[in-house]
């Protein structure tokens, strides 16, 4: 019912297969042995005979089961919880896209390589815009794994159109017992002719979670997506015996005369091809192969790529292979990042190989990677390399000892001492750890608004020439760190040059500047983010340099941070549940009512002088929300209100930041409202100009019941009434810290006092 090709293109947009194994029939695809469906783990499903306790939620779109040899017209609908009611929308005249035809294997390709599966008539799931709605949401019976786990999902999204502004999407998330929001493990907006796998790893957990599919429709109006299979095996999805007829999500890169091919299946269609597998010992089990017979060139290359980590993972990768060699053969293992750097960690000696043979490398993905057989032939008569029985453990295959490195020891927001780094104070007096109150005039620190950070050049006390040094730990060498850290200035003229960050080697000599501060906003906490690889231990520096007089301003750092993967990685990873920075749209909020007198998203400083931020808090320069004043009266309430949010047992920590700032500035509130209750629980409150800071607030709360969370914020005496927020995060749990105020009415006792 199922087989898999490798399919792949380079260069433009060229569509097409794998040439044939030689000795097969030209454009043939050979099938794969199918794994039986009374195999199949919880959770895991083929849509056979039902939708395995899969369910629809009733509130959107509806799921509709597809049997094999059934007219894609007219399928049934998948069955909804018991109770549930109809179908939001009813049918629309227009048709929808329906996925690609159950037999033939097209693919629509990328300019590197895709890796599609190629259907015999089967039963599918789909959702289609036939019905008017924007999403549909599908979840899994309740699921409990104490072991490493693997998710493989083949799926397809059909439209008409490749441009559009807001394309369909399938999602993954990951809904665990106790928690408010749902983690996205997954997202594919890409169309395609062609049905596609995508492997997710999913770290063991004691608790119970549900898997949910959510299909959004976007604009386009004729759009289907459908999902073929869902299959969770205990394991790690870089792991594979090539039986399985997703051979596990391996791709081919494509060469127009070197590829990797899958061997065995008792198909005798090559001199190169082996009698057995390594698996099973028999002519029935399949491996891959790559042979040199359609090598033109010198150095022709086949890359066989695995699915990307997506949890970080260390320990021993083993694989079987074979090498006959003719000539001089290549056989090397890579990783690679997301930002393309490749990594060498294992190379095949030169001794032949006529048995399966044992290969295992010590293995470190802390961010994500994808491993890459690649084998490179000299000539035609090069000989072939087979690869079976890839697989993982999380012990290492040396006997190395030892804690792996945590990045969270090369970071600090100084709230109670200077962690783990240090100064040389043959320099002069360095950095001073310094606490500012709340005020009007000078900003607190970055983390609390009212904590520690470090201040170098403290008070002009230091001469023309003075440089400050603060020494980070050190940090092992062949890993790519990305380096975050706040910053402000508060000088004169020229600015830049006066904070600088450099790697020094283990002996203080110094090997590089790889950062250095240019003119930027004078009091605004900026953050910086730098990525760099060294190939031997180092420690960060952190230089502030005084080099005359009118550039001897103030330096403040605070909360350091280190990650192991690039910055342009981690960016593209997918967001924290719960959080919203609001830099791309107001997440999971909506207004109670939109006008001038509404929550406004802003980036930079307010319109009005004296009152509202200069800048958010999560970069400096992104965006926040904020009510402006002088498009308001005097005690106009503006509401931003949460989606309705699921409720758990024990309690919860909501943590924000809130600026309010300006001699007439009114009330900020925070609500909580259950589901069917008109009634608003007040949660916190703050009334009055507070600081010229960004303020952390902290709200421990419960709800056993689905609830909402509203921000009020009410319009003071004057238009100096700005109120801003900004960095919002829904946590499970009780908060590690509790604030000793929860409600005040008027000016804090200590307002406008500087200390340091």
């Amino acid at each position: 019912m199922l087989r898999l090709c490798l399919l792949a293109a380079h260069g433009k947009r060229r569509r097409g297969r794998l040439p044939p194994a030689p000795g097969a029939a030209p454009g043939r695809a050979r099938p794969l042995r199918l794994a039986g469906a009374a195999l199949l783990s919880p959770g895991s499903c083929t849509f056979e005979d039902s939708a395995c306790g899969y369910q629809w939620d009733h509130a959107h779109l509806p799921w509709t089961l597809h049997g094999e040899g059934e007219s894609a017209a007219a399928p049934p609908a998948l069955t909804s919880p018991p109770g549930a009611a109809a179908p939001r929308g009813a049918p629309a005249s227009r048709g929808a896209a329906r996925p690609s035809s159950s037999r033939g294997c097209k693919s629509k390709v990328s300019d590197i390589y895709y890796s599609s599966v190629c259907l015999f008539p089967g039963h599918y799931i789909s959702v289609d815009t036939s019905y008017e709605g924007e999403k549909a949401v599908l979840s899994s019976p309740d699921l409990y794994s104490e072991e490493w786990s693997c998710i493989r999902l083949i799926y397809q999204i059909a439209t008409t159109s490749d441009t559009s502004p807001d394309p369909a999407r399938l999602n993954l998330y990951l809904r665990q017992e106790g928690e408010s929001f749902d983690r996205l493990l997954w997202s594919a907006k890409e169309p395609s002719d062609s049905w596609l796998i995508a492997s997710l790893d999913l770290t063991n957990s004691t608790k119970k979670y549900k898997l949910v599919l959510e299909g959004e429709m976007g604009q386009d109006k004729s759009t289907s997506i459908a999902v073929f299979e869902i299959k969770i095996t205990s394991g790690y999805c870089i792991e594979c015996d090539f039986e399985e007829n997703h051979l596990c999500g391996y791709m081919n890169r494509w060469n127009p005369n070197v590829n990797w091919f899958v061997g065995g299946g008792n198909i005798r269609n090559s001199q190169s091809i082996l009698p057995k597998d390594h698996t099973l010992n028999s002519a029935l089990g399949h491996y891959m192969y790559v042979d040199s017979v359609y090598v033109k060139h010198f150095q022709e290359v086949a890359q066989l790529i695995s699915p990307r980590t997506t949890a970080p993972i260390s320990g021993c990768l083993s694989f079987y292979y074979q090498l006959k060699q003719e000539s001089s053969i290549v056989f090397t293992v890579y990783l690679r990042d997301m930002s393309g750097f490749y990594e060498e960690i294992w190379k095949t000696d030169s001794v032949l190989n006529a048995d399966w043979a044992l290969a295992e490398v010590d293995f470190n993905a802390p961010y994500p990677m994808e491993v890459i057989f690649e084998v490179a032939f000299n000539s035609a008569k090069g000989g072939y390399v087979a690869l079976d029985d890839i697989s993982f453990s999380p012990v290492y295959c040396s006997n190395r000892t030892g804690t792996p490195f945590n990045p969270a020891s090369a970071g600090c927001n100084f709230e109670e001492d200077l962690c783990n780094f240090y100064q040389d104070h043959k320099d002069g007096p360095g950095w001073s750890r310094v606490k500012v109150k709340r005020n009007v005039y000078r900003a607190g620190d970055h983390t609390t608004g009212f904590g520690y950070y470090l201040l170098a050049n403290t008070k002009f006390t230091s001469q023309p020439e003075y440089v400050g040094r603060l020494y980070g730990p050190t940090l092992p060498g062949n890993l790519q760190f990305c380096l975050r850290f706040y910053y402000a200035l508060y000088g004169f003229f020229k600015m830049s040059g006066t904070l600088a960050v450099y790697i020094f080697e283990e002996n203080h000599v110094v090997q590089e500047k790889i950062w250095s501060v240019l003119d930027s906003p004078k009091g605004v906490w900026t953050q910086a983010e730098i990525s760099f690889k060294k190939p031997m231990p180092c420690k960060v520096v952190f230089v502030s340099w005084c080099k005359s007089f009118w550039d001897c301003g103030l330096v403040a750092l605070d909360d350091v941070s280190l990650s192991l993967g690039s910055c342009q990685a981690a960016d593209l990873l997918l967001p924290s549940p719960g959080e919203c920075t609001f830099e791309k749209d107001e997440c999971v909020f909506t207004q109670k009512k939109r006008g001038r007198g509404s929550w406004h998203r802003k980036r930079g400083p307010t319109p009005t002088s004296y009152t509202g931020p200069r800048g958010d808090h999560t970069t400096g320069v992104g965006y926040y929300m904020y009510i402006e004043a002088s498009n308001m009266v005097y005690g106009q309430r503006a509401y931003l209100v949460s989606r309705l949010l699921r409720g758990t047992s024990g309690k919860q920590c909501l943590t924000f930041f809130y600026h309010m700032y300006g001699a007439g500035t009114g009330l900020l509130s925070v609500y909580l409202r259950k589901e069917g209750d008109d009634d608003e629980i007040p949660l916190w409150r703050r009334t009055g100009e507070q600081s010229i800071s960004w303020l952390r607030g902290l709200i421990e709360y419960e709800s056993d019941t689905n609830y909402q969370i509203i921000f009020e914020a009410i319009r003071g005496v004057s238009i100096r009434s700005d109120t801003a927020i900004d960095d919002i995060l829904f946590q499970a749990g009780p908060c590690l810290e509790v604030e000793e105020i929860q409600f005040s009415s008027g000016y804090p006792d200590s307002l406008n006092e500087i200390e340091y």
